[in-house]
């Protein structure tokens, strides 16, 4: 009889407001240009706390689903309904993906992304990477979990590319990718160290205009993670 039973599991409240703000961009509500509500009217519709819609504004910018500009607030982003509507779905952990094909097209990807933006980063995504790497140690000497700061870095890596296909990939599973990286609990401690070192020897080669070198940087720092994809698609 037991075995009839699923487990109840508790969705957060973030989660709920980022289905609310689907379900008004896809039935076309929101368009992109849109700008959403000051953060306490938000707060006060929902009835909830402001660091609930702050943790919901987040996610939906870390995946490029809106962007916050100074003094113009938070606007939804010029993507495609169909490709918009998966990516929120899988940040809504709703499907199960392949982890170790995630992870191969992941390296695929970062790989060329790591040359094309070595031969095309500007001094403007030179900052942003820069930014964006700091952020992920500043988790990681806290001990905090740096999961999504570590993959901004590499989504920032894709936009410095001057690629928009390499980027939108990346937008698409990256979310999958945190999925399953948060399950099989990737990212401890013991490699953290390793970790920051080879993001700031990729980030040296792209700041240097060093494709080649980037791009062997960018293959040694995966390699772990696809090995590792590999073993623990096996024990699904």
């Amino acid at each position: 009889m037991l075995q009839n039973f699923n487990e109840i599991k508790t969705v957060a409240h973030s989660d709920l407001i980022i289905k609310q703000i689907r379900n008004l961009i896809t039935t076309g509500q929101l368009k992109p240009g849109d700008r959403l509500p000051p953060e306490r009217k938000l707060a006060e519709t929902f009835g909830v706390g402001r660091s609930v819609v702050r943790d919901a504004i987040r996610k939906l910018e870390f995946y490029g689903i809106v962007r916050t500009r100074p003094q113009s607030g938070t606007v939804i982003a010029g993507m495609g309904i169909v490709a918009l509507e998966g990516l929120i779905t899988d940040v809504l952990n709703i499907e199960d993906s392949d982890f170790h094909s995630l992870v191969e097209t992941r390296a695929i990807l970062e790989i060329n992304s790591a040359g094309k933006a070595a031969e095309r980063r500007t001094a403007d995504d030179i900052i942003s990477l820069t930014k964006a790497l700091d952020a992920y140690e500043k988790k990681v000497i806290k001990g905090e979990s740096a999961v999504e700061e570590d993959l901004l870095f590499h989504l920032k890596i894709a936009e410095s590319s001057g690629n928009t296909v390499l980027k939108s990939l990346m937008l698409i599973i990256t979310p999958d990718i945190v999925k399953n990286f948060n399950r099989f609990k990737v990212c401890s401690t013991e490699q953290t160290d390793k970790t920051v070192q080879e993001h700031r020897q990729i980030l040296n080669f792209i700041i240097n205009q060093d494709p080649k070198s980037a791009k062997k940087a960018m293959k040694n720092h995966m390699r772990d993670i696809v090995n590792f994809s590999k073993k623990s698609s096996n024990l699904i």
